[in-house]
């Protein structure tokens, strides 16, 4: 029986100190080494202190910012450690009633705006925690933010096309403008 026992131990001792923690530790200094910006949660630093993450929107809800999209995390928007959609469909009377108080919303706070509102302004992604927006989401904000920052809206219109990424290698997803990138520039002048 001893002889069946020690190499199922050795075994263990051995796989768990593998997968335990040489591996672990080489794709961590890999991570470190290669890749350190994303490895430590992709920080976006202002004046040596870190303001949020490339990667997990924040909330901004003041009018001389660009809203983001919305997010459906609990207990509270953008919880990283709650990454969630609201997963009502699209015939959900909670939905329609949800989206139809962000439309009231986005329409209260600018209401001199007779444009569509844009569907990423008003509907929270799989994750609840987008980053970005579309161009025309961007858009659609422009009066509202250069009237209460007392800016021509062709300077923030300019500011929005300067922060608007293309596709990802030219082809992969769609034209994102990072909220957090455009609400620091906007602080910056």
């Amino acid at each position: 029986m001893l002889m069946h026992i020690r190499p199922a131990i050795v075994s263990l001792v051995l796989l768990t100190a593998i997968t335990g923690v040489v591996y672990p530790a080489l794709v961590t200094a890999i991570g470190e080494l290669v890749f350190s910006h994303q490895a430590n949660g992709s920080l976006i630093v202002k004046e040596g202190k870190p303001v949020g993450s490339a990667l997990i929107g924040q909330p901004f809800d003041d009018p001389k910012y660009f809203w983001g999209r919305p997010s459906a995390t609990s207990p509270f928007g953008y919880n990283a450690g709650a990454s969630v959609g609201s997963n009502l469909g699209p015939t959900n009377p909670d939905l329609i009633k949800t989206v139809q108080g962000r439309v009231d919303a986005l329409k209260a706070a600018d209401p001199g705006n007779g444009a569509p509102v844009p569907v990423d302004l008003v509907t929270a992604s799989g994750s609840g925690l987008d980053p970005h927006i579309s161009p025309a989401a961007a858009l659609y904000q422009v009066e509202r933010v250069a009237k209460a920052r007392n800016m021509s809206a062709a300077d923030v219109r300019a500011l929005v096309d300067r922060h608007t990424e293309g596709r990802q290698l030219g082809f992969l997803g769609e034209p994102r403008v990072s909220v957090l990138a455009l609400n620091l520039a906007l602080d910056g002048r």
